[in-house]
C-alpha cells in the first residue's frame, strides 16, 4: 500500500499534469487529492466516456492526461477510446480500478467485469500492468507507461486492485451553486435553414484564433467541405464527445472554443451539458444543429422536437443560452456570445438533409489532432 503522492508527485515529475474521471472507492484517495486545491488539475465527468473525451480536449492543449474510472465504467469508455483515442492518436493514462478481480468477494454487478478487465483491454489494445502497490514499484509502472505512450500514442492502463492506495481521510471542497441563466429566444417561425447555410454564416464570423470542433457525422463533412483549417477539428466516431472535448481544451487554453454539436449527440451525452455548467469556461461556446434526425445513418428521428435545449444549458448552469431557427437568428446569437463571458449555448433549428455528393474529410485523423494541437498551443 502506498500513499497517493507517493504515485501522484512522481507523475506530475513525468509530466502527467491533468486529470478526469468517476469515482471508485478504490480511487478515493487519488481522486481525493486531485480534488484538493494544492493537486493537479481535476474535471469530474459525468461519465467515464465523458472524462476520456475531456482528457483527449486537454491533450490538444498540450496537457499530459490521466483518466480515472472504475472498471465497470470501463465499458462506458469503451466507444471514445476506441473511435476517438485510436484514429486520432491521443495517448492517456488509465487507472482502472478491478472490481471482482481475483480473491476479491464483491457485489454481484462487478462478477463479469472482474473477470475480463484484463481481457477487455487486450481487445482494445491497451497495454496494462498492475497499479503499483509499493513506493519501489511506482517508478517502474510510469518509465513503463511514458515509454509505451511514447511508442504508440496511445492509451496505457495501470489496473488498480483494491487496497493499492492508503485513504488519507482529505476533504474535497464544496461546488459553489450559481443563479440560474437565463434564454434569449431569437426565433422567427420561418422556413428552416440548412446546415450548410448555417455553417457558411459561422465561418463568416468565427475569427482565425478560434478552435473549432466539429461532431461527427455530415457536420464535420461540411465544415470540411466548405473551408479546411488548422483551426478544424473534424471528430470522427465517439457520439456526444464533442462538448466534452471543447470542455477539456476550454480549460486549457486562453482561445475562444466553439463546439459545433447536433441533436443525436448532444442527446447522447447530456451529462456533458451538467460537467460544462458546473466547470463553466467563460471562452466555451456550444452550438447544436438540431435538424431532428440521425442524418448519417438515413433519416431517423431524435426525440429533439421534445426536447428544451436552451432551457437544458441554463438549467444545467450555462449563464446564457439562445434559439434560434434562421441565418440572421443565428448571426444574432453567435454575436452575442462574442460579447460577454460564457459558457454560451445555442439552439440552432435547421433543416434534415445535406448537401449533394457530400464527400469525408481528406486529411487522415491524426493529422488533424497534430496540426489543431499545434494551432492551440502555438507550435
Amino acid at each position: 500500500m502506498i500513499a497517493a503522492n507517493d504515485f501522484l508527485e512522481p507523475a506530475a515529475a513525468a509530466g502527467f499534469d491533468f486529470y478526469s474521471g468517476v469515482p471508485c472507492s478504490f480511487l478515493t484517495p487519488i481522486i481525493n487529492q486531485v480534488v484538493g486545491a494544492s493537486g493537479p488539475d481535476y474535471v469530474g465527468a459525468a461519465s467515464e466516456g465523458e472524462a476520456v473525451a475531456i482528457a483527449s480536449g486537454a491533450w490538444l492543449a498540450g496537457r499530459n492526461t490521466v483518466v480515472m474510472c472504475q472498471n465497470s465504467g470501463l465499458g462506458n469508455a469503451v466507444n471514445p477510446l476506441t473511435s476517438l483515442n485510436h484514429p486520432f492518436r491521443i495517448p492517456t493514462l488509465l487507472i482502472v480500478t478491478w472490481r471482482g478481480g481475483p480473491g476479491i468477494s464483491d457485489e454481484p454487478q462487478h462478477t463479469v467485469m472482474g473477470e475480463i478487465t484484463p481481457k477487455l483491454l487486450d481487445l482494445m489494445q491497451i497495454p496494462h500492468r498492475d497499479f503499483p502497490q509499493t513506493v519501489d514499484d511506482v517508478a517502474d509502472a510510469l518509465a513503463e507507461a511514458e515509454a509505451r505512450i511514447k511508442v504508440t500514442d496511445l492509451p496505457f492502463a495501470l489496473i488498480m486492485h483494491k487496497g493499492s492506495v492508503r485513504d488519507d481521510g482529505l476533504e474535497v471542497p464544496t461546488p459553489v451553486r450559481r443563479a440560474r441563466g437565463t434564454v434569449d429566444d431569437m426565433t422567427e417561425g420561418g422556413s428552416l435553414p440548412t446546415r450548410f447555410r448555417i455553417l457558411e454564416r459561422f465561418l463568416g464570423r468565427v475569427d482565425g484564433d478560434t478552435a473549432v470542433i466539429a461532431t461527427t457525422g455530415k457536420c464535420g463533412r461540411e465544415l470540411f467541405t466548405l473551408d479546411d483549417r488548422e483551426q478544424h477539428l473534424y471528430q470522427v466516431g465517439s457520439m456526444g464527445g464533442a462538448s466534452a472535448m471543447g470542455l477539456g481544451l476550454a480549460v486549457n487554453t486562453l482561445r475562444k472554443v466553439v463546439v459545433l454539436d447536433g441533436d443525436g449527440a448532444a442527446l447522447m451525452k447530456l451529462g456533458n451539458l451538467a460537467t460544462i455548467g458546473h466547470y463553466a469556461p467563460e471562452n466555451l461556446v456550444h452550438i447544436v444543429l438540431d435538424n431532428g434526425i440521425h442524418d448519417s445513418t438515413g433519416g431517423q428521428p431524435t426525440v429533439a422536437p421534445n426536447v428544451d435545449f436552451a432551457g437544458m444549458a441554463v438549467a444545467a448552469g450555462y449563464p446564457r443560452s439562445y434559439r434560434a431557427d434562421s441565418e440572421e437568428g443565428f448571426e444574432r446569437a453567435f454575436a452575442a456570445t462574442l460579447a460577454t463571458p460564457g459558457p454560451h449555448f445555442i439552439h440552432q433549428e435547421i433543416a434534415p438533409g445535406s448537401m449533394n455528393g457530400l464527400g469525408r474529410p481528406t486529411v487522415k485523423p491524426d493529422e488533424v489532432a497534430r496540426r489543431f494541437k499545434q494551432f492551440v498551443t502555438g507550435g
